[in-house]
């Protein structure tokens, strides 16, 4: 009865697989380049991406389906910090239009709980687009300053920190 349902929510959890391996490969790379903030950005909404697969998963068994755990693409090799949060932005953009369009299609086809599921992953994609397109707007403010600033604050972070062995925490 629910066999649009399960394909939809299917579809859905290729999608937050795939986004989550883009975001901790996005994470990685900022992490190496020295930018805290993003890199905590990318893992923290990579996240949240992971609970949504648990949520798809969920109402997918509850409708007696089979969860396809299959990433919907390979992950993109990217390491420029402006392209990333580009990329972010069109794949939060791209979510929420398909997971409102699938709302719709859940409705049609009288399963109300699997609609107002992809409605609350719309609110989290809106979100996640909202961030994205904040640290964007920072990056056009503030030009490669920004990225600078953040290396520089790892740097001052790390430096008070005392010395492996010297009897601080590690003792």
């Amino acid at each position: 009865m629910h066999e649009k349902s399960i394909e939809l929510l299917n579809k859905a959890i290729a999608d937050e697989v795939a986004t989550l391996h883009q975001y901790m490969y996005f994470h990685f790379h900022c992490d190496d380049q020295g930018y805290d903030l993003l890199a905590a950005l990318f893992k923290r909404t990579a996240i949240e991406e992971m609970i949504h697969v648990e949520r798809l998963s969920d109402r997918i068994l509850f409708l007696d389906g089979e969860i396809e755990l299959k990433a919907g693409w390979d992950v993109v090799k990217q390491r420029d910090v402006s392209k990333m949060l580009d990329m972010a932005r069109k794949m939060e953009e791209k979510s929420a239009m398909d997971y409102n369009r699938w709302a719709n299609e859940c409705s049609a086809n009288a399963d109300s709980v699997s609609k107002k599921l992809f409605e609350d992953l719309v609110n989290d994609e809106e979100r996640h687009y909202d961030q994205f397109d904040d640290e964007r707007e920072n990056m056009n403010r503030f030009g490669e300053n920004y990225l600078a600033l953040q290396s520089m604050e790892r740097s001052k972070t790390r430096s008070t920190l005392p010395p492996v062995g010297s009897g601080g925490a590690d003792a």
